[in-house]
C-alpha cells in the first residue's frame, strides 16, 4: 500500500500520484498533510525549496474542497508565473481521477481575457501571482466570498519581490473565517507580520533548521582572478561532461553576455532574464526541460519558481548580493531527495562572503582547484567510453550496413579501431587544452580583480559594423540573430562581435576578414517573403558603436567547434539555429 494512503489521502488521488512516481512522502508532506487535512488550523510551514511543498498543501486541498460547487474555494498565491503554472499543473495531475475539478492559473504575460473566461466557466482553485490577481479583483471579475483556504507559497520570495501591499489587498477580499496556510523557506519579519495579522494561533512546522541548505547538496568554491573567470567557468563545465545545470549571474546584462559567449564557443546554453516575453521564456524553459539545453544562464529573479528535475549543478558565476538568495539558488538542485552540487566561482576578496554563507546554511564549502587541461581531457575521454557502453544499438536498422563497416575495418586490429574512435572526440579536447594555463588564483592575490564582468576589448580595428533590416519586431532576439547570421553567412559565431538589436533593424559587428563574405552570402536571402539587406553601417547610426565584450581575458583556444553548428555535451552535432529566449516572470520590485 502506498504510504500516502496512511496519511488520509483517498485512493483516487493516491493512484494518480503513484502514476507520477510518488512512493514515499517527504518530511514536509508526512508532517503537514495530517494537520492540514483536519482543516481546523491556520498553518505555517518552513522548509527549503525542492522538499515537496506543493503536494504538502495540494493534496489536502483536493480532499477538503467540494467539487460539486463551481465557485472559488481555495486561492494559492505564489511569486512567479513559472511557479504558478507549475502548481496548477501539479494540482491537475494529482486530481486526474476526480470529477469536475477546475483549476485556473492567473498570471501576467498571458491573455487576461482567456483567464477571465476560465473563471466565468467555473473554478474551485485559483492559483495566481499577486499582480494579475489584483487586476482581476479590480475588474470585479471574481467573488472570493466562498473561499475557505488561502495558501501563500514561497511567502518570503513574494515579499522580497515587493508584493507585500498586494498580498494585504488580496487577503482583505477573502472571508475572515478562512484558513490560511503559509509556506516559506525563511521566516523574515515581514512573513512573521503576515502570520500575525492574518492567522489565529497557527500550527507551526519547521522541517530542518531555518535558512539551512539542503543536506544533499555539496558546496564547492573556486578562487580565480577576474580576468580568468570565464575561462575557468568553461573548464569547470568541461570537467563535468554530463552537466545539466543552472548558472546564476547578478544582472541581466551579464546573463545575456555569458550566454552569447557560450553559444559562440560551441556550448549548448541559453539565457533567462527580465527582458524576455512570456512566450520567449516558455520557449527556453521547454528546451531546458527537454534537455536540448544543458546550461541555463539566469538571474535570481528569472529563476525563482523554476522546478526542473535532475539539475546536477548550480553554478554561481557571481555570488548573490543577498546571502539568503544563495539558499534559493542552490535549492534548484538536489530536489526530491536527490543529490547535487552548488559551485561558486569567486575572487580572493570574496572568501569572507563564503564564510558568511557557511554560517547561514550550516554547512561547510569545499575549496576545489580549477582542473588542469590534462584532467579535463581525461574526464572527457572516459565520458565518451561510458557513452559507448550505454548506447542503444538499433540492430534492425544497422544490420544492413554491418558488412561494409566490417570491410572498412578489416585491416585494423581491435586496439587500433578503439584508439581511432576515442581520438575522434579526444583530439578536439587535446587541441583545445594544449598548453592550458593554471587558472587558480593564490589566496590574497588581487591582481586582475578590477572587474567581475567580461574584459572589454580595447580596439575596434579588427571589426566591421554592418546593418541588417531585421529586428525585434520580426521576433528576433540577439541569440536568434546570431544564429540567423551564422547560418546564412556560413561563418562561425566567434567571428561575430557586438549585436545591437533595434526594433526594425539591427547593427552587428563581424571580423574584417569575413565582412565581404557576409554581404555576399546574404544577397539572395529572404525572410518571410522580404528581401534581407546587409549594408555597411556607415552614417546610419552616426558612429561605429562601442566595443564588444569578449568571453574573458583568456579564450583557451576559442570555440570548441568552429563549424556552422556546434556540439552539445553528448557529442551530438546541432545546427546553430535561432536561440529561443524565454520570458521573465511577473514581479513588482525594480531591479
Amino acid at each position: 500500500m502506498n504510504p500516502f494512503s496512511t496519511l488520509g489521502i483517498r485512493h483516487d488521488i493516491v493512484n494518480a500520484i503513484t502514476d507520477l512516481g510518488f512512493e514515499n512522502p517527504t518530511p514536509i508532506q508526512e508532517q503537514a498533510i495530517p494537520v492540514l487535512l483536519s482543516g481546523s488550523n491556520d498553518f505555517v510551514g518552513l522548509a527549503q525549496t525542492g522538499t515537496g511543498k506543493t503536494a504538502a498543501f495540494g493534496l489536502p486541498l483536493l480532499e477538503l474542497i467540494d467539487f460539486s460547487k463551481n465557485v472559488p474555494q481555495a486561492l494559492v498565491l505564489c511569486p512567479t508565473r513559472e511557479l504558478c503554472l507549475q502548481i496548477a499543473s501539479d494540482l491537475n495531475n494529482y486530481s486526474k481521477n476526480l470529477n469536475n475539478v477546475h483549476v485556473v492559473a492567473v498570471y501576467g504575460g498571458a491573455s487576461i481575457s482567456d483567464q477571465l473566461r476560465q473563471i466565468r466557466r467555473g473554478v474551485q482553485i485559483v492559483v495566481a501571482t499577486p499582480g494579475r490577481m489584483l487586476d482581476i479583483i479590480g475588474r470585479k471579475a471574481i467573488d472570493f466570498s466562498d473561499v475557505k483556504y488561502v495558501v501563500l507559497d514561497e511567502a518570503d520570495e513574494m515579499l522580497n519581490m515587493g508584493f507585500q501591499e498586494d498580498i494585504d489587498h488580496i487577503l482583505s477580499t477573502t472571508p475572515d473565517e478562512k484558513k490560511t496556510w503559509l509556506f516559506s523557506a525563511t521566516m523574515p519579519a515581514e512573513v512573521r507580520r503576515i502570520a500575525k495579522n492574518y492567522m489565529t494561533d497557527p500550527f507551526e512546522l519547521t522541517v530542518g533548521k531555518q535558512n539551512t541548505g539542503n543536506v544533499n547538496i555539496d558546496h564547492e568554491y573556486y578562487v580565480v582572478r577576474a580576468r580568468d573567470k570565464y575561462a575557468a567557468f568553461k573548464r569547470i563545465v568541461d570537467f563535468h561532461p554530463e552537466i545539466f545545470g543552472i548558472v546564476f549571474c547578478r544582472t541581466k546584462v551579464e546573463t545575456q553576455e555569458i550566454a552569447e559567449a557560450l553559444v559562440k564557443d560551441g556550448y549548448n546554453a541559453d539565457s533567462l532574464h527580465g527582458d524576455l516575453s512570456q512566450q520567449q521564456r516558455d520557449k527556453v524553459m521547454k528546451r531546458y526541460r527537454d534537455r536540448s539545453l544543458q546550461l541555463l544562464i539566469a538571474t535570481d529573479v528569472a529563476a525563482r519558481g523554476i522546478d526542473v528535475n535532475d539539475v546536477t549543478h548550480v553554478i554561481n558565476y557571481s555570488l548573490p548580493d543577498e546571502i539568503e538568495n544563495y539558499t534559493h539558488r542552490s535549492g534548484r538542485t538536489a530536489r526530491a531527495g536527490k543529490s547535487g552540487v552548488s559551485i561558486a566561482i569567486i575572487n580572493s576578496k570574496e572568501i569572507g562572503k563564503i564564510r558568511q554563507i557557511e554560517r547561514v546554511i550550516g554547512k561547510k564549502f569545499t575549496k576545489v582547484d580549477v582542473p588542469g587541461g590534462f584532467d579535463v581531457c581525461e574526464k572527457q575521454l572516459f565520458a565518451l567510453v561510458h557513452r559507448v557502453h550505454q548506447v542503444e544499438v538499433n540492430e534492425t536498422q544497422i544490420e544492413a550496413y554491418i558488412p561494409r563497416i566490417m570491410d572498412e575495418f578489416a585491416e585494423m586490429s581491435k586496439e587500433e579501431i578503439i584508439k581511432r574512435f576515442a581520438s575522434l572526440e579526444f583530439n578536439r579536447f587535446l587541441e583545445y587544452y594544449k598548453n592550458a594555463p593554471d587558472l587558480n588564483a593564490p589566496l590574497g592575490d588581487e591582481r586582475g580583480m578590477r572587474s567581475e564582468r567580461f574584459a572589454r576589448t580595447s580596439s575596434r580595428g579588427d571589426y566591421t559594423r554592418l546593418f541588417i533590416n531585421l529586428g525585434s519586431v520580426d521576433d528576433f532576439t540577439r541569440g536568434d540573430m546570431l544564429g540567423f547570421i551564422c547560418n546564412n553567412a556560413r561563418i562561425s559565431g566567434k567571428a561575430i562581435g557586438k549585436i545591437d538589436l533595434k526594433g526594425v533593424y539591427t547593427f552587428f559587428e563581424v571580423e574584417n576578414a569575413v565582412a565581404d563574405q557576409v554581404q555576399q552570402n546574404f544577397k539572395s536571402v529572404d525572410f518571410n517573403g522580404r528581401k534581407v539587406r546587409i549594408e555597411l553601417a556607415g552614417d546610419r547610426e552616426g558612429g561605429s558603436g562601442s566595443g564588444r565584450f569578449s568571453g574573458g581575458g583568456r579564450r583557451e583556444g576559442g570555440s570548441r567547434d568552429r563549424g556552422n553548428g556546434f556540439r552539445d555535451f553528448s557529442g551530438n552535432r546541432r545546427e546553430r539555429g535561432g536561440s529561443g529566449r524565454s520570458g521573465e516572470r511577473e514581479h513588482k520590485k525594480r531591479w
